[in-house]
């Protein structure tokens, strides 16, 4: 039987994939590039036609091999998709850190760079000081007993990884609330009612089934009027896999995340760093700890106080102190009383597909590309969509997944994630294929799926990450799309997208109300545009502190137990949070970015490069929102570029200068 998943070109077929063919064509494709290395290594001169280029190759053919694997545990998880992907997890590693410890391998780069310095094109000397760099920070040159204990520490960091990810999935869906009382429900939205009935029916109960996917846990938190429900929801998600769980202890992640602090920060030493902060800074645009910190002090001086202001300003609107789980809901009351919205009653004129509409023409506008779905393509689940993405000459430049609703079995949140990336050179060709997940509120049997503005912004921000991934012009794998680039300017266009979502010349094409078509009328618009700076300060302050959780984290010795490493969040919340949540709560127990996702020590870079895309917008909105010269300069200095060049370089030649903090604090609503 032939092996779908080594096809070397095409896109996967998932009708055909299962896991044990998948772990076998993982096997298989890195015996083959063992293979391959070793006779590369044993030929003449390397130049970069005939050894750079062949390299590039077989990487790219494991990763577009793998790719499909990743993908489904997220999205489709079982405990074999699962088992198939852990231990797929641990070939990689052993065998990725093998080549950036290949010391044979790196001479082999340096002397290229050496030997063609003169020819190399600008991409090609990037290619290879990329590489260098990666073999440096997996300790190429580290004596052979150090180089071995390090390469233990990375399989044990990738296990230790993908745990802390499974932990927060089967606690998350370990945790469900039965309800036969309807009074206790009194304010939730109709869809949440209607999918929690059917829920109940389908597991024999009598009433509703309440699940801890985000979006029930944000219709509770937000609207429902039983402070009760909303404390036994806020209490369940934000001890999620922990110890003060209210059900299923069994997937604490204290001691795991505890080995994950250990084991980097054991690496960094091993490599001669101070700390893993440093480890993670060295491919960043940050120079160093010292600025990171400096920059998020610098923001406290301008969100703490806005944040305690407007809890002081919402308390007394409630005529009561709040608690962390009162927040929401009394937010949205305040919301709806000064600003006449309200992000539930929104939903009618955000059907799902009229969104998706008015994005893609937006990207036409912007970029000149028409996007078209393909229902012949095989997809994993009904749900999921495939989109074609095509340029003004109507040739493909690339293609997209969607999977947009939130189910049993798949990882919160929203993300983008590579299929295939671009490769044009030698005889290499494929163009970037791309996954764009959300997990919004699904259709019922007789209702589309509508989306609050919160969820068409999220949208909005993975469409950025994937025409990052798109409209690369960058023909080597390693550098092309978010490959290579800067982790703290990886958000510059996903951030900046979202503004378009706030534009009133933008609005109405992207909604629609779901029984007129009627696009949303100008009360609601204005009222819409009016909210958008409505508890900023509160918003920045608990970006503030995840960002200084995780750089803390990773900027000093790692906490020795789970009291002193509580201790430590405990001392950052003081500072910067303007609530402070109840002893039990542990969220940092399931945050993924930082433990099991590649945002450790990076956390910074969502302000980071919010201070970037909305200097960025600020030239569109000086031009006009639809400015091709503007566009155009996006596309050709940023979204283009992949990791070929400097990011702040690729800033600067877009903006005309450095980024300025005034134009965020501006779009806030907060005096700089």
């Amino acid at each position: 039987m032939t092996n779908p998943l080594l096809a070397s070109s095409g896109l996967p077929d998932y009708t055909a994939i299962n896991p044990v063919l998948a772990e076998a064509a993982v096997r298989n494709q890195i015996n083959d590039n063992r293979q391959a290395l070793a006779n590369l290594l044993t030929r003449g001169t390397p130049t970069f036609a005939s050894f750079v280029v062949p390299f590039e190759a077989q990487q790219h053919r494991l990763n577009r091999v793998f790719a499909p694997l990743s993908h489904l545990n997220s999205v489709m998880s079982s405990d074999e998709v699962r088992a198939a992907h852990n231990s797929c997890l641990t070939l990689l590693t052993e065998y990725q850190t093998d080549i950036a410890q290949n010391s044979d391998l790196a001479e082999a780069y340096a002397s290229i760079l050496k030997q063609e310095s003169d020819s190399l094109s600008v991409a090609q000397r990037r290619v290879i000081e990329h590489a260098l760099t990666e073999f440096r920070l997996a300790g190429v040159n580290l004596p052979p007993a150090t180089k071995m204990r390090f390469k233990e520490v990375m399989q044990e960091l990738t296990a230790l990884q993908a745990k802390f990810e499974e932990q927060v999935l089967d606690a998350t869906q370990a945790w469900s609330l039965i309800l036969d009382n309807a009074e206790q429900l009194r304010g939730l939205p109709e869809h949440v009612l209607v999918r929690s009935a059917a829920l109940a029916r389908e597991r024999g109960h009598v009433g509703w089934v309440l699940t801890l996917d985000q979006p029930t846990y944000l219709a509770v938190i937000t609207h429902g009027e039983s402070r009760w429900l909303r404390e036994t929801f806020y209490r369940a998600w934000v001890t999620r896999a922990s110890d003060q769980t209210p059900s299923a202890p069994k997937f604490n992640n204290t001691n795991v995340m505890l080995d994950i602090l250990k084991r980097r920060h054991e690496a960094a030493e091993l490599l001669g760093f101070a700390h893993y902060a440093d480890v993670s800074l060295a491919t960043k645009m940050a120079p160093d700890a010292t600025a990171v910190i400096k920059f998020l002090e610098e923001l406290g001086t301008h969100y703490v106080p806005a944040a305690r202001a407007e809890l002081r300003a919402l308390e007394a609107f409630a005529g009561q102190k709040l608690a962390a789980w009162d927040m929401p809901y009394y937010a949205d009351k305040r919301l709806q009383a000064e600003h006449a919205v309200s992000e539930e009653a929104l939903r009618p004129w955000f059907p799902l597909t009229t969104v998706l509409g008015g994005l893609f023409d937006i990207a036409h506008r912007l970029f000149g590309i028409t996007i078209t779905q393909k229902s012949e393509v095989a997809v994993w689940h009904p749900d999921a969509r495939y989109y074609e993405v095509h340029a003004a000459d109507h040739s493909v430049i690339g293609g997209f997944y969607t999977d947009l609703y939130a189910r049993e079995n798949k990882r919160g949140g929203a993300w983008m994630s590579e299929v295939v990336g671009r490769f044009n050179a030698g005889k290499e060709r494929a163009y970037p294929v791309a996954n764009l997940v959300c997990n919004f509120s699904p259709p019922s049997a007789s209702a589309a799926s509508l989306l609050t503005h919160r969820d068409v912004v999220t949208l909005f921000h993975e469409f950025g990450h994937t025409l990052h991934h798109l409209m690369t012009q960058v023909d080597y794998p390693s550098l092309a799309g978010i490959n290579g680039v800067a982790w703290d300017a990886v958000e510059l266009p996903s951030q900046l997208m979202e503004n378009w979502a706030w534009e009133p010349s933008v609005l109405p094409l992207i909604s629609g109300h779901i029984e007129t078509g009627d696009p949303l009328p100008m009360d609601k618009l204005h009222a819409l545009l009016g909210s958008r700076s409505f508890h900023a300060g509160l918003a920045a302050a608990r970006q503030l502190e995840f960002a200084m959780i995780d750089f803390e984290l990773h900027a000093r010795r790692p906490p020795a137990d789970d009291a002193s490493l509580q201790q430590l969040i405990d001392g950052i919340r003081a500072r910067v949070s303007a609530v402070q949540p109840p002893p039990y709560n542990r969220q940092a127990h399931s945050f993924t970015h930082i433990f099991s996702g590649g945002y450790a020590a990076g956390y910074y870079s969502y302000k980071w490069a919010e201070v970037l895309a909305a200097d960025g917008f600020a030239a569109f909105t000086a031009a006009g929102v639809f400015d091709q010269r503007v566009a155009q300069r996006f596309l050709s200095e940023i979204l283009s570029r992949g990791g070929v060049v400097n990011q702040m370089e690729a800033f600067i030649a877009f903006r005309g200068r450095q980024p300025d903090i005034a134009a965020l604090l501006r779009q806030e609503g907060i005096a700089a």
